[in-house]
């Protein structure tokens, strides 16, 4: 996991907002902890060099956003002013509070645009994968477990690969 809360040379901002942000309390799993203490910036951005999307957000020296969108990550808006998304791989659930409806519409439409460039970026190095893979027939792309990497025919099973690169 790449832990870097600094933009790479190829990451570029292409949607900054103001929010508060909440992270779930882990004990719980319920209450919502303050991760900032006040509106902070919180950006999306995209890197070219990996075709990956990250949202970020620093207060000081303090990261309190490094989450790396995936195509099935869902924001969810739960009130008029508020919306939360798991990033099961950051381990946590965040939480925006935004100081205006029209702020988290916003928020919104660019996560849902961003969500849906990567599960085109996944779909495509899927594909690519599958037409260049490897010998054993797996892709070395966790997404690919879900798909079938050849037919056996019939009367066999289907092949799923096994191995995981992560």
């Amino acid at each position: 996991m790449n832990m870097n809360i600094r933009p790479t040379m190829g990451e570029q901002p292409i949607f900054t907002t103001r929010a508060h942000v909440f992270h779930i309390d882990p004990a719980t799993k319920k209450n919502w902890i303050p991760a900032s203490g006040q509106s902070v910036p919180v950006s999306f951005f995209f890197d070219s060099n990996r075709s990956t999307y990250r949202i970020i957000s620093v207060e000081g020296t303090k990261a309190v956003i490094n989450s790396t969108v995936t195509p099935n990550m869902i924001f969810t808006k739960t009130s008029q002013k508020f919306g939360q998304w798991a990033d099961p791989r950051a381990n946590t659930i965040y939480g925006l509070g935004f100081a205006s409806e029209a702020d988290l519409a916003k928020f919104i439409e660019k996560f849902k645009e961003v969500q849906e460039a990567t599960r085109i970026v996944s779909l495509k190095q899927q594909n690519g994968s599958l037409q260049s893979s490897p010998k054993d027939g797996s892709t070395g792309d966790i997404n690919s477990m879900l798909t079938p990497t050849r037919s056996l025919g019939p009367n066999s099973p289907a092949h799923f690969p096994v191995r995981l690169s992560v």
